[in-house]
């Protein structure tokens, strides 16, 4: 029988968490110019298509079925095969099977859309959607295996509770990579067309957020309450610095310094949310805010042209919030953390060290593989548009199609 309280909770995070790439839809196009905006904004939502149909043909069972070198699965599972209507998720576990293959789709889904907020403008349509065949493939398929797929990371007592490494890292990482790779921008004015669509974007991820976070708990306990409150807190904790150290740089309080310290304080919170206390939730999200706003700074000083700071507020975020589990990942909040997967404070040296080695691991994966793929893509078919179709906005030149009139 299945556990109908717990079924309804993950088929509302579940959706939540679809939510959330609209979210990153409006939020990415909010930022851009006028004439990109239907471009970053297709760019999320074809995700939803392309990698729903990846997932179904092969995408879940690489990355829950069986195990090849502790690094991928097996392809046992291909077009869901054996998963059944009345399949409980595990003995300990009773929701159903295909809602735990729903709600993993969606982290799917997101994962890769959050790249292409640092390539804005310079890169064609077909080579995206090649791009984001083959990094499902071979970046996020394995990395979600070797962590929550019972792969080599997790053999090693890694945790991440809702996607520090596999999601932020990686993302942020291979978004860095995509920068180096396609260089600058021609049109040095694109400014942000529509704070108000930045809002609605934030307000979307930072919903759908809860159901990423307290939903990895994948049933409702204490645990789900306090990843979802300790979201909350963190996002509200980082938008805060943010804001305060924006206004004191640029003299003015800017709301989307507000709106991306949010984002940047709940991607941070990810790995940890279901881990730590509510006071060191606080903590992470001040450090957030900080860190990830000196991150885009130091981007910037160094003309890194990461168009939407994918890398200083998802990939900076992400690494910053492994090392803060690593150090503060409590027993008392999560007894189902073992002895051997408990923070630097309460005694885990050897998981601090197994944390930090891992999420380097992801980075340098991530980056490595991302640049090399793009390089591959580029000799198949032209990735970076012209400098003319820059000029002209990719809205007009691939898709034909106008945001305003």
């Amino acid at each position: 029988m299945f556990d109908t309280g717990n079924t309804a909770f993950m088929l509302i995070a579940t959706s939540l968490v679809m939510l959330m790439t609209p979210g990153l839809a409006f939020f990415y196009g909010g930022l851009v110019s006028k004439k990109g905006v239907l471009t970053i904004m297709m760019q999320s939502f074809v995700s939803l298509g392309i990698t729903t149909i990846l997932w179904f043909t092969v995408g879940y069972s690489l990355c829950f079925s069986g195990d090849v070198f502790g690094i991928i699965g097996n392809l046992d599972m291909a077009f869901l095969h054996g998963v059944t209507v009345d399949q409980v998720l595990s003995p300990t576990n009773n929701i159903p099977l295909i809602v735990f293959v729903a709600y993993q789709m969606m982290f799917a889904v997101i994962t890769p859309a959050l790249i292409t907020g640092a390539f804005v403008g310079r890169v064609k349509f077909k080579a995206y959607l090649i791009f984001l065949v083959g990094w499902l493939l071979i970046v996020y398929f394995p990395f979600t295996h070797m962590v929550w797929g019972g792969g080599i990371l997790a053999q090693w007592g890694v945790v991440d509770f809702a996607g520090g490494i596999v999601v932020h890292t990686a993302a942020g990482m291979a978004a860095l990579a995509s920068v180096f790779f396609v260089g600058k921008r021609k049109d040095k004015d694109s400014i942000p067309h529509s704070i108000p669509l930045i809002a609605l974007g934030t307000a979307l991820l930072w919903f759908g957020w809860y159901g990423f976070n307290a939903g990895s708990e994948l049933k409702v306990n204490g645990i789900t309450a306090i990843a979802f409150l300790n979201t909350d807190i963190a996002g509200s904790f980082a938008a805060i610095v943010w804001l305060f150290l924006e206004w004191r740089k640029s003299g003015k309080p800017k709301f989307v310094g507000l709106l991306t310290g949010a984002v940047a304080g709940l991607a941070t919170i990810t790995p940890a949310a279901g881990y730590v206390t509510l006071p060191v939730a606080a903590l992470i999200g001040i450090a957030a805010g900080a860190v990830c706003f000196f991150a885009v700074g130091l981007k910037n000083k160094l003309h890194w042209d990461d168009a939407l700071d994918v890398w200083g507020v998802h990939g900076v975020g992400g690494l910053l919030g492994v090392t803060m589990l690593a150090i503060f990942a409590n027993p008392a909040v999560n007894p189902a953390l073992s002895p051997n997967s408990i923070g630097l404070i309460f005694g885990g040296t050897s998981f601090f060290f197994i944390e930090i080695a891992a999420v380097i691991f992801a980075a340098i994966y991530a980056f490595g593989v991302s640049y090399g793929l793009l390089k591959l893509i580029n000799k198949m078919t032209p990735v970076i548009v012209t400098e003319n179709e820059q000029l002209e906005g990719l809205d007009t030149i691939i898709h034909d199609e106008h945001a305003y009139m």
